[in-house]
């Protein structure tokens, strides 16, 4: 079903089209903690440190993917803003021609590069061969999850955000079987955590792929809509590239960060298992800021091809409002699961001393308090670059990806010097709040220059509360 959000009630627009997309967030990210789960439970803690070293590099190369995807997309929801169904097409079939060019390249440099940068990490030898190996078999297949991404992306653009949803559902479902399978029946072990993630994400991108084909008719490519088109081409990569440099100059931030907390390992054992814990009930715990996000972008992309400007700003005033009813729920998420959650990954009886499995269990609390203490300016990290986003600014965001950058990066090396892991807990918030300040600077001047009369505020609501019934 495809949703036109130029029209009709915010609220209940962003709630209607961000709820599928939170709830397939969800579900990605518990097939990516099944990986570390499996692993954890079924070879040792070791491999699911292993495991959980990769997470800051997988972000920076599939990061690439994630922005340059969301980008194609971004421009396609622009068409159908604008009720180009031409545009659209082409709009679809340069996208799915850069992704090929994309595959390739991204392949081409992370393979050979994975061990190289493992190293550059400082990874403690007793993970290294652990986190290599998942790395690799991962990158290997980075098509899948180029190929999943874009048919999300795309229908998404054009207002359908349950497909993807019942399409992660399944794959998740599959991952999770695929892992019993690869690990235990074929003993591929950690290998082949990665490896059921791939063809679970290729499965899952194939089906979206034929979906969209089948279900919507007038999305359908023909011929002509294949040929070059430099300005067509121009476009997608102005407004995807830029998202995907934020993203990877996050993550470079991500691996600043892990670097500091491995060279924590040898007088704090166990930090490293506790954060990879913490860090994925956390991935759980922000996608409601996540899934805001992307409604935004998508949102901001479609009012802005209608140029529908008040609407814009009446959507990151609705997002927002969502955005501190979703911190209320993750702080009863963090505060109450948080404990119950970290013995999920780590079976006590494979660690041994029961003392280190307590360090390691407060470690992983620690990390996880601090981050939700501070969501309110993660989500605004998501509103509002992604709004700037899918009004055609990506390229000014890759500047608040800079901010991040820094504050990540400065955080986790001199904090981490005086005050040890609480530095670490640290660098995340600091780094939203470097970024939200930025942001929030840029929105403001681009929307003065837009104009537009926005219908939402606080006060607004708190009128219309009092309004009696009849009197509207």
């Amino acid at each position: 079903m495809r949703l036109d959000l130029t029209e009709g009630n915010p609220f209940k627009l962003i709630f209607k089209f961000s709820f599928p997309i939170f709830i397939g967030n969800v579900f990605q990210q518990l097939y990516n903690m099944a990986d570390t789960i499996i692993v954890g439970h079924t070879v040792s803690a070791d491999a699911m440190s292993g495991v959980g070293c990769t997470s800051s590099i997988t972000f920076l190369i599939l990061g690439l993917v994630w922005g340059l995807t969301s980008g194609f997309s971004v421009r396609t929801s622009q068409f159908f803003g604008a009720k180009d169904e031409r545009g659209i097409r082409r709009s679809i079939a340069v996208s799915f021609e850069l992704c090929i060019i994309m595959t390739i390249i991204l392949m081409a440099i992370s393979v050979p590069f994975a061990g190289a940068l493992l190293r550059a990490m400082n990874t403690p030898e007793n993970y290294y061969d652990y986190a290599y190996y998942y790395l690799v078999t991962i990158f290997w297949g980075i098509g899948a999850t180029v190929l999943y991404n874009i048919a999300a992306n795309t229908l998404r653009a054009v207002g359908d955000s349950r497909t993807p949803l019942f399409c992660l559902v399944f794959s998740a479902v599959l991952n999770v079987a695929l892992d019993f399978i690869c690990i235990v029946f074929f003993k591929m072990t950690y290998i082949g955590a990665g490896f059921a993630t791939v063809i679970s994400q290729f499965i899952s991108g194939a089906i979206c792929v034929v979906y969209m084909f089948k279900a919507y008719p007038s999305l359908r490519l023909k011929k002509s809509d294949w040929s070059i088109n430099w300005n067509m081409i121009y476009g997608h990569i102005c407004v995807g590239l830029p998202m995907a440099l934020q993203y990877s100059i996050t993550a470079v931030g991500c691996i600043f960060q892990q670097t500091a907390l491995n060279g924590l390992n040898a007088a704090m054992p166990g930090v490293v298992t506790g954060y990879t814990a913490s860090s994925r009930i956390d991935n759980i715990a922000c996608q409601t800021f996540n899934s805001l996000g992307t409604a935004s972008a998508t949102y901001a992309g479609q009012n802005y091809g209608a140029h529908k400007f008040g609407r814009i700003k009446d959507g990151v005033f609705v997002s927002m409002v969502f955005t501190f009813i979703s911190w209320a729920l993750a702080l009863i998420f963090c505060f109450g699961l948080g404990k119950p959650l970290t013995a999920l990954f780590i079976d006590g009886s494979t660690i041994g001393d029961p003392a280190l499995y307590n360090s390691i269990v407060g470690y992983s609390f620690k990390f996880l308090i601090y981050q939700c203490l501070f969501y309110p300016f993660l989500g605004i990290v998501y509103v509002y670059r992604n709004t700037l986003q899918g009004i055609g600014k990506s390229a000014v965001t890759t500047i608040a990806g800079v901010t991040e950058l820094a504050g990540r990066s400065v955080t986790a090396f001199i904090l981490v010097k005086y005050i040890g892991y609480t530095g670490v807990c640290l660098s995340n918030p600091i780094a939203w709040m470097a970024a939200d300040i930025f942001l929030l600077t840029v929105y403001a001047l681009t929307m003065k220059k837009y104009g537009g009369v926005s219908q939402y505020s606080l006060k607004s609501l708190l009128t219309r509360r009092r309004t009696p019934a009849g009197q509207n």
